[in-house]
């Protein structure tokens, strides 16, 4: 009898620690993925330590523009899957995810392009072309004409996904749009792989060379 009550007391004791492990557990995840988050998003900034003043001025707003633009359009195309199957209550959402896709994919080319006019300066300015193709011409060829048109291919998707999704409304959910939808669907995920081979090649290039 003393036996079987000692065995129930820590059986209790045991059952008493575990959610306050659980909750320690859940703190500990949770902050680890909202620091490790607020590091990814804030990654651009490191440009600002660059000794090149190109790179922590052009290379700080282009990375900040492309991240913005990669955390919207990565959002919108994981929605895309759910949508495909025909999650019609977050259609208003999509529909604003697409619009703004659009306006952060045009912000993040046009800022591109301006770093864009230094990084093909001649090799006597500094190029990085320049020097990538006389020391790293695989990392040129392969990296940078990926990156190059790769992510161009963003904004005339974006624009026709935000036209598409905007023109047709909840009709576009009607058994006889649905090969307009998986066509919408499938150019919204296009845009995610898109971005973000272009962000881990844009990235990858810069590590190599910079401004």
């Amino acid at each position: 009898m003393v036996q079987h009550s000692k065995q129930d007391s820590t059986t209790d004791l045991a059952t008493s620690e575990f959610p306050r492990q659980l909750d320690i557990a859940q703190v500990s995840i949770y902050g680890l993925s909202f620091l490790s988050a607020g590091l990814f998003l804030f990654l651009p900034l490191v440009n600002l330590l660059h000794p090149s003043p190109w790179q922590r001025w052009m290379g700080t707003i282009h990375g900040m523009g492309a991240m913005f633009a990669l955390v919207v359009m990565v959002y919108t195309g994981h929605l895309a899957f759910p949508l495909l199957r025909g999650a019609g209550k977050i259609l208003p959402q999509m529909r604003t995810l697409a619009f703004w896709s659009t306006i952060l994919s045009f912000l993040a080319i046009a800022t591109g392009n301006w770093a864009y006019m230094r990084y093909r300066a001649g090799i006597n300015f500094g190029g990085a072309r320049a020097l990538l193709k006389e020391n790293s011409p695989l990392g040129q060829y392969v990296l940078m004409e990926y990156h190059e048109f790769s992510v161009l291919f963003t904004l005339p998707l974006t624009v026709a996904c935000t036209w598409i999704l905007w023109n047709y409304g909840d009709s576009i959910l009607d058994k006889k749009n649905r090969p307009v939808l998986t066509a919408t669907c499938v150019a919204l995920m296009a845009i995610m792989f898109f971005a973000m081979g272009g962000m881990v090649s844009g990235i990858g290039v810069a590590k190599i060379q910079a401004l």
